[in-house]
């Protein structure tokens, strides 16, 4: 009678449990569920097509580049992708990749052109970052007429190059420097080759210059400032891990419609398809993958879901 009591019993108590059980499920997975995924890395970010080893966010191109480059919105071009560098000085819109060259170019938002011209704050990159000043001429503005004397320690202006403070000096805009229309060019100074400080930094403040603009290019224009274009050229380097056959196997993932990238910690190489799966060779090879087992979906705390990020940089 006992055990008949209680098979009963424990029937009887059965839905009860189950419901229990299903709350304890809901409470520990619904926060799993509800987590948005990283967005999977793209070939494009803006106008700019992206390539190894530059990537979109984290996983994507080279672990070298992170956390230095991705694409971020933009928060004065209506909300448009743009990739971005950030280094400890500020964050720098990138408008030019040239992947045959290994250079790259920013346009800093304070930097100073012919049309607008403002006081500057120092710009600099992170020494344990994969890049070094490029191919620009970098032109002082506003600076004590001292830095352009040949008088001891030797200065850092070219003089052969004092044209182009002629010519930027023609521009309106720089009575937003406090210097009047048509200024004395002494108080100009072409920094190139420009190198940057033990910090890191090109730093005006003990220069004692307001303003800077940098000139990629002056085309077939090197007397009109209006038609110059202005921007800071970075040069890249690659590392073992990129080297070493990353070209035929970014390649192989590129020409399959994939992105390459790395899977933290890591950092192994992996082949982003679009969708969703990472491999480790092509996405041709998906539906082999799915069989053998060597092709994978993003998990939190993997590539491609969970990761915790401000813009598109890791929040530490």
């Amino acid at each position: 009678m006992f055990q008949l009591s209680v098979s009963v019993s424990l029937i009887r108590e059965t839905p009860v449990m189950e419901q229990l059980l299903r709350i304890v499920l809901i409470l520990v997975f619904a926060p799993l569920l509800t987590l948005a995924p990283s967005p999977a890395c793209v070939d494009t970010c803006g106008s700019l097509s992206v390539k190894y080893p530059f990537g979109t966010g984290v996983g994507c191109g080279s672990p070298r580049f992170q956390p230095y480059i991705c694409c971020s919105q933009s928060s004065s071009d209506g909300g448009a992708d743009q990739l971005v560098l950030r280094t400890h000085t500020g964050v720098y819109p990138i408008t030019d990749i040239s992947y045959k060259d290994a250079t790259f170019t920013v346009t800093p938002p304070l930097m100073s052109n012919c049309t607008s011209m403002q006081p500057s704050p120092n710009l600099g990159l992170d020494w344990a970052s994969p890049f070094q000043l490029g191919p620009s001429a970098f032109i002082l503005l506003a600076c004590p007429p001292s830095l352009t004397s040949k008088a001891p320690p030797p200065p850092i202006c070219d003089p052969s190059l004092s044209h182009l403070c002629a010519s930027i000096y023609t521009c309106p805009s720089v009575v937003s420097l406090g210097l009047p229309l048509f200024p004395p060019t002494n108080t100009c100074c072409v920094y190139s080759p420009a190198n940057f400080n033990t910090k890191g930094e090109l730093d005006l403040h003990a220069l004692k210059c307001a303003a800077y603009a940098s000139v990629v290019t002056l085309g077939d224009y090197p007397t009109d400032p209006t038609r110059w274009e202005y921007g800071v050229a970075f040069k890249y380097t690659q590392g073992k891990f990129d080297n070493y056959g990353m070209d035929t196997r970014c390649y192989s993932c590129e020409s399959s419609g994939g992105v390459c990238g790395y899977a933290p910690p890591s950092n192994s190489f992996v082949c982003v398809c679009n969708n969703g799966f990472n491999t480790s060779s092509n996405c041709n090879d998906y539906a082999m993958a799915g069989i053998w087992g060597s092709g994978s979906r993003p998990t939190p705390g993997r590539l491609g879901g969970g990761f915790v990020l401000v813009g598109c940089f890791w929040l530490v």
